[in-house]
């Protein structure tokens, strides 16, 4: 049978619809999860077209999967990230909602008082056990829309909850319907996905709750969660591990509009970034992050990451605040006590620093040579250089000036008589035999000897 489909505008032969598996024994995919081995990624070169939405945003799990993996934010901590979040963000509501526990009193109070502030971006939204209790209290704290998990593949479906593919999707529908019976839009977190039978579970169950949700007059949103990091954005792998094929199937397989589809990645093999934005070309109009990429073992995909991915992908901010983004690193380090590493990009430290002398040297005299943008004017961050044998007086001055962002009132000069101080004792290290760079932190306690005071360290 043939119909114009409304996602291509094509005549199109009518999609298969596939019917749920419900085997007697896990397919657990030993061929590509070997366990003993590396993972490995399988191709069947089979391509999907790419298709990005028009409408393209970032969500939020920081006060959800972030808060898993650090000591729990104060209320006052989370309404600060919050306030910075929406500046961020920006008014057209790009970081388009964030997520909340409620499952404890100083969980409830940190909604009620980011409630309190009016912000219309990003939106507040939560993560709930399956009960009626929790759907309740979720829309009696006048919020719409609630994460629920739906754990997808059989590594959860038969080793955790013990239960037949069959038996576990009931208890899945029963638990939307209880999410549509107090009035609350469901968004229903696949977990593991990338170890999913996708044709044999995944797509029957997506088509179960489209039908439900078309039933009900409620929508339910998808996130795919590649809870474990094994999504691959190359073009022709096998599912299960394609990002491009998993969601190319949830939108054509099981109508699932891009819209209301979302995915959520961790970077265990380095991917989370290449997968989100693969997401994002391929259909799902929501990429879900958490600020600094803190989540579960190592991490969600960076928020801030995905905003510069955004202007990339764009061409355009679209009203974002991209100076927020060293606000929200400071607030971390300052407040929360959080060690930032030095080289994590946009956020750390030393992201935009050169450590090479003769970058060095082409650093002072263009910062456009050696640096990836105008960070200074994107994010207040100055292209600064690490100091070594090959320093000079002018770039041990720039170092000063950069590294405490001093004004141009208070800025040194190659003169200074800390400048040549500190150039002397650089100089005798290497005369001792000292081969590598010296670090900010020895740096600065030296700055602070020298400087009697002036200069303490940060």
């Amino acid at each position: 049978m043939l119909e114009i489909s409304s996602k291509t505008n094509l005549l199109e032969q009518k999609s298969y619809k596939y019917s749920l598996q419900d085997v007697p024994d896990p397919n657990l995919y030993r061929d590509i999860y070997p366990y003993e081995e590396v993972p490995r990624v399988a191709f069947n070169h089979r391509r999907v077209p790419m298709g990005m939405p028009e409408d393209i945003w970032i969500t939020d799990t920081s006060f959800r999967d972030g808060q898993q993996s650090v000591e729990p934010y104060s209320v006052e901590q989370i309404v600060e990230l919050y306030k910075l979040m929406s500046r961020l963000g920006g008014p057209y509501g790009v970081i388009r909602q964030t997520e909340f526990f409620v499952y404890s009193q100083k969980d409830r109070r940190a909604v009620e008082k980011c409630q309190e502030l009016g912000l219309r971006f990003p939106e507040i939204t939560t993560w709930i056990r399956a009960s009626r209790e929790d759907f309740k209290l979720v829309r009696d704290m006048g919020i719409s829309e609630t994460g629920i998990l739906v754990s997808c593949s059989d590594y959860h479906i038969f080793k955790k909850m013990k239960m037949t593919r069959k038996q576990v999707m009931d208890y899945y529908l029963a638990t939307v319907a209880d999410a549509f019976e107090a009035g609350v839009l469901p968004r229903c977190h696949l977990e593991d996905i990338t170890r999913a039978d996708f044709y044999g579970f995944v797509v029957p169950f997506v088509n179960e709750l489209m039908k439900m949700s078309a039933d009900a007059g409620i929508p339910v949103r998808i996130r795919a969660c590649d809870t474990m990091g094994y999504g691959v954005p190359f073009s022709e792998v096998a599912l299960p591990r394609s990002v491009p094929g998993i969601i190319y199937g949830l939108q054509h397989y099981s109508d699932v509009p891009s819209e209301m589809l979302e995915w959520h990645g961790h970077n265990d093999f380095y991917k989370a970034v290449a997968n989100a934005s693969t997401a994002w070309l391929y259909g799902a109009s929501g990429v879900n992050c958490s600020l600094l990429g803190i989540g579960e073992r190592t991490g969600n995909v960076p928020l801030e990451a995905m905003v510069m991915e955004y202007a990339s992908l764009r061409g355009s901010l679209d009203g974002m605040d991209p100076t927020a983004i060293t606000d929200i690193a400071e607030y971390f380090h300052r407040e929360i006590g959080y060690d930032i590493p030095v080289m994590t990009p946009f956020v750390g430290r030393n992201f935009n620093m050169t450590r090479a002398g003769i970058h060095a040297d082409g650093l002072l005299k263009d910062a456009e040579i050696y640096s990836i943008f105008d960070t200074r004017k994107l994010l207040k961050r100055s292209p600064s250089v690490l100091l070594g044998k090959a320093s000079g007086l002018a770039g041990i001055a720039y170092w000063i000036n950069e590294n405490y962002r001093l004004t141009p009132a208070e800025a040194v000069d190659k003169k200074d008589p800390l400048v040549v101080a500190l150039k002397e004792w650089i100089d005798r290290a290497y005369e001792d035999g000292r081969q590598t760079a010296l670090a900010t932190h020895e740096l600065e306690e030296k700055i602070e000897e020298l400087s009697g005071g002036r200069f303490m360290r940060l």
